[in-house]
C-alpha cells in the first residue's frame, strides 16, 4: 500500500493550490481528480464565463461606437466563434497546469497525479477507483477535501443541458438563441444576462424573486445594473414566483406569478442559475467520521479543519464562499496549518475581494451599507462619481462610482468599499490591504497616486471623509456624497451654504453652451 503525507481530493483551483503548497514543505502528495485537471474553475466556471464576458464586452463596445446601423451592416459574431475563443483560453490554462504538474513530478518526485474517484475507507485510508475500473487503496496521514461543487437544480424542472441548461450546458448550444429565460438574479444570473444582452442576438428574460436584482447589494449598485440591463433589452420579472418551467415541442414554456397576475411566456432556452451544491455524495465521508452541515462539509469555528483533525475541507465543498480566490487561500492555509512550525492566524473572511462581471463591472470588499444597517453599526460614507475623475473622462467611461465606507469615529477604519465602473477591479485591492492591516484612511489620503488614474477617485473619497477633498461634496451634490449613518439616520458631512449648491449636470450644460467663449 502506497503511503502519502497528504492526499488532496479534487484537482480544481483549491486542490491544485493545496498540492503545490505542500510541495513547499517537501511533503509526498497525491492529487486525485475524477474528471478534468483544473475543475469547474476552468471548464465551465470562472475562466470560461469571464472569457465570454470579455468577448461580449469588447463586441458591445465596438457595436456602440459604430452605431446600430453601421454595426448591423458590418459587425457580426457567431456562437461558434465565441466557443472557439473560450476553448482557446481553457486550453491555455489547462496546458499550463498540466505541464507544470509534470515538471514538478519529474524534478521532485514528491507529487503523484491520479485520475479517478476518491472515497474514504476510514480517516486515513482512501479508495481510488480509476477510469479503467481498477481500484487502489492508499494511506494518507492528512487529507484535504477540495471536491468542488456543481450547479443546483430546481425540483420539478427537467434539465437536459440542451434546452433547459445550467452553466455546465451552455457550450452545448450551436447558436445564439433568439430568446432565453434566466432563473435567478444573483451574481451569476446577472452576469449571463449581461453577456447575452451584450451580443445583442438574444432576447433575455430574468426571473427575480425579490423586488430588485442583486438583493444582497446596496440599492445604488442594484439600480445601476438594472438600468443597464433593461437598456440592453433585458426584461426583469421582479417579485416573480416561478410556477412552472418545462420543455414544450423542443422549446421552453414558463409560467410566472407577479403582482400583476399570472403570465405564460415561451422562449427558446432556459438557464438555471440558482446556486451550487457541494460534491459530497461519492466521498463516503461518513466512513471517516466527518460531520456535515446544511451547506457542506462542516468546518465549525476552526477554519478549514473538520471535526476529524487530520481531514480538512476547502473551497466550494464547505459551502462557505464559493470563489476561486477564497478556495485557493483556504487550501494554502490548510497546508500551512498542517506543517508549519509556527502559530498560524485564522483566515480573515471580512476583507475578501470580489468582482461581479456586469455592465459596468462591480468590485467589492468588506461590508456594504445594507449589512451595516442590518447590524446597527454606525458608519460614514464617501461616494465619488466617475464623471468627476480625470481618467474616466479621458477614457470617455464616466458611468460608475466609488463608495468608501469607514467607521463612524475618529479612527475612520475602512469597513468596506464598492466600486462600479471601468477599471473598478483594479482599484479595490488598496482598500482591501488597508482592511487587512486594520488601518484608517490617512495613508490612502496622503499617498501620491499616478495621474491620470482611476484610483485617484478612491483617494478623493478618503479626502472627502477627512474634510480635505479637492471637490467639495456639498457643491456637486448629485455626483459627490459624504454622510454618516447612525441608528438608521443618515446626515450629510461638511455642510456648506445651501445657496451655493449646484448640480453637476448644470455645470456641464453651461460649459458646453459657452465652450467657444
Amino acid at each position: 500500500m502506497e503511503r502519502y503525507d497528504l492526499c488532496v481530493i479534487g484537482g480544481g483551483p483549491a486542490g491544485y493550490a493545496a498540492a503545490m503548497r505542500a510541495i513547499d514543505f517537501k511533503k509526498k502528495v497525491i492529487l486525485v481528480e475524477k474528471d478534468k485537471l483544473g475543475g469547474a474553475g476552468i471548464y465551465n466556471g470562472a475562466l470560461a464565463s469571464k472569457t465570454m464576458w470579455e468577448l461580449s464586452s469588447r463586441y458591445r463596445k465596438v457595436y456602440d461606437e459604430l452605431g446600430k446601423d453601421r454595426a448591423d451592416r458590418n459587425l457580426d459574431i457567431t456562437f461558434d466563434e465565441v466557443k472557439r475563443t473560450i476553448d482557446e483560453a481553457v486550453f491555455d490554462r489547462k496546458f499550463q497546469l498540466t505541464c507544470h504538474l509534470r515538471i514538478i513530478h519529474a524534478e521532485t518526485g514528491l507529487i503523484t497525479y491520479e485520475k479517478g474517484m476518491a472515497s474514504f475507507v476510514d480517516k486515513n485510508h482512501i479508495l481510488i477507483t480509476k477510469d479503467n475500473g481498477d481500484k487502489e487503496t492508499i494511506y494518507a496521514t492528512n487529507t484535504i477535501i477540495a471536491a468542488g461543487s456543481r450547479p443546483r437544480y430546481l425540483p420539478n424542472i427537467q434539465v437536459d443541458e440542451k434546452v433547459v441548461m445550467t452553466s455546465d450546458g451552455l457550450m452545448n448550444m450551436d447558436d445564439f438563441p433568439k430568446s432565453m429565460v434566466i432563473v435567478g438574479a444573483g451574481v451569476i444570473g446577472c452576469e449571463y444576462a449581461t453577456m447575452f444582452s451584450n451580443f445583442g442576438k438574444t432576447k433575455v428574460f430574468l426571473i427575480d424573486r425579490a423586488d430588485r436584482i442583486l438583493p444582497f447589494e446596496d440599492d445604488d449598485v442594484s439600480e445601476l445594473i438594472s438600468q443597464n440591463l433593461e437598456g440592453r433589452g433585458v426584461t426583469i420579472h421582479r417579485k416573480a414566483s416561478l410556477k412552472r418551467l418545462e420543455i414544450v415541442e423542443g422549446q421552453v414554456e414558463y409560467e410566472i406569478e407577479t403582482d400583476n397576475g399570472t403570465e405564460v411566456i415561451n422562449v427558446e432556452k432556459a438557464l438555471l442559475s440558482v446556486g451550487r451544491v457541494p460534491n459530497v455524495e461519492s466521498l463516503n465521508i461518513e466512513n471517516a467520521g466527518v460531520s456535515m452541515s446544511k451547506r457542506g462539509v462542516h468546518i465549525g469555528d476552526v477554519d478549514t479543519q473538520t471535526n476529524v483533525p487530520n481531514i480538512y475541507a476547502v473551497g466550494d465543498i464547505s459551502g462557505r464562499i464559493p470563489l476561486v480566490n477564497v478556495g485557493e487561500r483556504e487550501a494554502r492555509h490548510a497546508v500551512v496549518k498542517m506543517y508549519a512550525d509556527f502559530p498560524v492566524k485564522p483566515i480573515n473572511y471580512e476583507n475578501v475581494s470580489t468582482i461581479m462581471f456586469l455592465n459596468p463591472v462591480v468590485a467589492s470588499v468588506g461590508a456594504n451599507e445594507k449589512t451595516l444597517r442590518e447590524n446597527n453599526i454606525p458608519y460614514r460614507v464617501a461616494k465619488v462619481d466617475y464623471s468627476t475623475i480625470a481618467r474616466a473622462i479621458t477614457m470617455r467611461q464616466t458611468e460608475g462610482f466609488f463608495k468608501l465606507i469607514v467607521s463612524d469615529d475618529d479612527q475612520m477604519k475602512v469597513l468596506g468599499m464598492r466600486a462600479a465602473g471601468y477599471h473598478a477591479s483594479s482599484a479595490i485591492q488598496t482598500v482591501a490591504l488597508l482592511m487587512y492591516m486594520d488601518k484608517g484612511i490617512d495613508e490612502l489620503a496622503h499617498m501620491i497616486h499616478p495621474h491620470p488614474s482611476i484610483v485617484e477617485g478612491v483617494q478623493e473619497a478618503a479626502r472627502m471623509l477627512l474634510g480635505k477633498s479637492i471637490y467639495k461634496s456639498a457643491v456637486f451634490r448629485d455626483k459627490l456624497k459624504c454622510y454618516s449613518c447612525r441608528d438608521g439616520v443618515c446626515t450629510p458631512l461638511h455642510i456648506i451654504d445651501e445657496s451655493k449648491h449646484i448640480k453637476f449636470e448644470e455645470v456641464a450644460k453651461h460649459f458646453h453652451e459657452h465652450k467657444e467663449d
